[in-house]
């Protein structure tokens, strides 16, 4: 795929950008430019540049906004003590979102093309991502590639006009002041996908479908909510946003199956990572049940969430219109899940997968 480039003439001088970069928080600032392919059945995908960022100008008519055809992908681009920059499996972003689109009725983005894309965008904005070598912190460039309907038309059929954008934001650590494990609400009312539905795609309707429960999970003072089955209500599908483990206490994890559930890219790569550590990783129903008399019998030793923003996080507490469930007391395993992912992402250990990707 052919790029091509038109500078910003105005970017954010060096001054504004480092009092960013110390404190960037999560997608508040973006970066210099944007990068925008477009797609029609007579072209192909074509028109792939990169622009100055900036707002979109859309038709009121424009399908997206009334027949939500969308899909999204998230990742980071990670600065290592050398100064180089690297992403995290990009290709497993890209193949994700080719079965996304091949859900939502959209064109595939060959992976290849996916990839160029987002090096192109972080090349471009490679002094967005920051620097961590001095205090070892967890910053990083947050990127966000996302493909719509663009075409003018209320009809309900695929979009002849498709756009494949890709924008970036720096993040500062997702953990501040230490790493705290995450309480969660059980939704007994709500379900976020159901067989034969989008819950496997990335796409923004699956994160609406999650607000009314995730809202109601804040008034219970958690941080997040856990999703039942829409059949029985009984097999733990997913969080608002990451995938779930559970240790047991002969080393075995056990994690949902997939299907209505997304299938993360690090929870994929911790299914690996636990396998080469000597656990044995089995996908499966697994059911609130099998939680709570798991936690209270010492069988289930710990519980951790996954996801590209958190990386791997401790689950705490898990409450419920019933009662609640205490944390497990142990951490060991997720922290070393942790520090092996988080230290290979940013180059402080060895990659032994072969999973990052050299940008510049």
């Amino acid at each position: 795929m052919q790029i091509s480039t038109t500078a910003n003439p105005t970017p954010v001088d060096d001054a504004r950008l480092a009092e960013i970069l110390a404190n960037p928080g999560f997608g508040t600032y973006f970066t210099d430019h944007m990068l925008t392919v477009e797609w029609t059945p007579e072209k192909d995908w074509h028109d792939a540049r990169i622009t100055p960022y900036g707002p979109l100008t859309l038709d009121p008519a424009t399908a997206v906004l009334h027949y939500a055809q969308e899909t999204f992908e998230g990742m980071k681009a990670y600065r290592h003590e050398d100064g180089s920059i690297w992403t995290f499996r990009p290709e497993q972003n890209a193949a994700r979102m080719v079965r996304s689109s091949q859900r939502l009725a959209f064109p595939e983005l060959p992976v290849d093309d996916f990839v160029a894309c987002v090096d192109a965008l972080v090349e471009a904005d490679q002094r967005w991502v920051p620097d961590n070598s001095a205090g070892g912190g967890e910053k990083s460039l947050y990127l966000r590639p996302f493909m719509f309907a663009s075409e003018t038309f209320l009809g309900v059929r695929p979009s002849q006009h498709v756009t494949f954008m890709v924008i970036a934001s720096p993040a500062g650590a997702y953990f501040k002041g230490g790493i705290k494990p995450v309480n969660l609400w059980l939704s007994e009312t709500f379900t976020r996908a159901g067989r034969g539905g989008m819950g496997a795609a990335k796409t923004g309707g699956n994160y609406a479908a999650s607000l009314a429960a995730q809202r109601e999970a804040i008034e219970k003072g958690c941080d997040q909510v856990v999703f039942l089955d829409d059949q029985e209500f009984r097999y733990i599908e997913e969080l608002g946003g990451m995938n779930l483990f559970f240790v047991h206490r002969d080393g075995r994890i056990v994690t949902p199956e997939t299907g209505t559930i997304l299938e993360g890219i690090t929870r994929a790569s911790i299914i690996e990572l636990a396998g080469k550590l000597g656990h044995a990783v089995e996908e499966r129903k697994f059911s609130i049940d099998e939680w709570r008399d798991g936690v209270a019998s010492g069988e289930i030793t710990e519980i951790f969430a996954c996801g590209t923003a958190a990386v791997v996080t401790p689950v705490g507490e898990l409450r419920s219109p019933s009662g609640a469930t205490p944390a497990p007391a142990s951490t060991e395993l997720t922290m070393q899940i942790r520090d092996a992912l988080v230290g290979m992402q940013f180059g402080r250990s060895e990659d032994t997968f072969g999973w990052m990707h050299k940008v510049c």
